[in-house]
């Protein structure tokens, strides 16, 4: 329990909370980390969602299947993210997105019904947990807001200068890394990795952008 008390206290949900209420909270909360030895789907497109979870390792996806059998990807997830919070908090709500984790993660799950009816839900632990969790849904629903910001725009260019001014904040010389691979940043703007190669290539020679791997500055 405690190398996962450590990892946790670095996550968003546990901020500013001891390493020994944390503790507490997972006793209380029944929370139980599930390891997976094979891609699994943990939450399935139009079933009920009781349980949010934090990946613990590994990575994973949410994803849609349009009528055509398309898949298409919502959010990418790694070690920290949080799974199936918004879901979570409507469970009386179908969800619109199936989450897949990859082989070897590792994912936390606390029952919403617990965090809310928790017997430690006055102590000061407890409720600086619920704002924590508030604090992520909004936080999520800034998040699809920025992507629904990308993949409105009309053509790739468009999608490409939104995600990296999204991504982009003021530091020395304007360069900034984004936290997506060349196949992680194709699924997040819904794009084929080599239409994004293409794309990107033609915006540095025509003196948009300049870019090293993952480093990127933006010229115009």
């Amino acid at each position: 329990m405690k190398p996962m008390i450590e990892y946790l206290e670095g996550t968003r949900l546990f901020a500013d909370i001891s390493r020994e209420d944390t503790g507490r909270l997972l006793s209380c909360l029944n929370a139980h980390p599930v390891e997976y030895a094979h891609d699994t789907v943990i939450i399935e497109e139009g079933s009920q969602v009781r349980a949010f979870g934090i990946l613990l390792s590994g990575r994973g996806r949410s994803y849609k299947t349009d009528l055509d059998g398309n898949v298409l990807t919502v959010t990418l997830l790694n070690t920290g993210s949080e799974i199936g919070v918004i879901l979570a908090a409507s469970p009386d709500h179908p969800s619109p997105v199936s989450a897949a984790v990859e082989r070897g993660s590792a994912v936390l799950f606390i029952s919403y019904d617990s965090l809310m009816n928790s017997c430690a839900r006055n102590c000061a632990c407890h409720k600086r947990l619920i704002r924590n969790f508030t604090a992520s849904v909004a936080q999520k629903g800034l998040v699809l807001h920025e992507r629904l910001d990308c993949l409105l725009r009309p053509c790739a260019r468009d999608k490409i200068m939104a995600y990296l001014k999204n991504a982009s904040c003021p530091s020395a010389g304007g360069t900034f890394t984004v936290p997506l691979d060349r196949n992680a940043m194709a699924q997040y703007l819904n794009m084929d990795r080599s239409a994004l190669s293409r794309e990107l290539s033609k915006m540095k020679a025509d003196g948009i952008m300049d870019f090293h791997k993952s480093t990127f500055r933006l010229l115009d």
